[in-house]
């Protein structure tokens, strides 16, 4: 009677397991896809931000005039404290890397 009530229990204790195992995967690949999800709309956030800044800067540079150098428009401080921000955030998440960082916010400085 013990043998049969040892392999009940091992069998309980197993099959609880298995199925606490099994919520917790799925609630991890869940969060993980979040994640993810999460991830890829900041780099194409990050990326449209990048590409619209260099062309918007292209369009919105005066044509040098004879004599002068080619200097960009004044920027509002505001601006380019936002896009720092932006920029510290990317690097927070992950996004960027130390090096890709200090390239951007010199560029944004610049």
């Amino acid at each position: 009677m013990s043998l049969l009530r040892g392999i009940v229990r091992t069998a309980v204790i197993s099959g609880t397991a298995s199925a606490v195992n099994g919520r917790v995967a799925r609630r991890q690949a869940a969060r993980f896809a979040e994640e993810d999800a999460r991830t890829a709309v900041l780099r194409q956030q990050a990326y449209a931000a990048q590409v619209s800044g260099n062309s918007a800067s292209v369009v919105a540079e005066p044509a040098p005039s004879a004599g002068t150098a080619s200097a960009p428009g004044p920027r509002s401080a505001n601006d380019v404290i936002a896009q720092l921000k932006a920029l510290a955030d990317l690097k927070a998440q992950g996004i960027l890397t130390d090096e890709e960082f200090e390239a951007q916010k010199a560029r944004v400085l610049a």
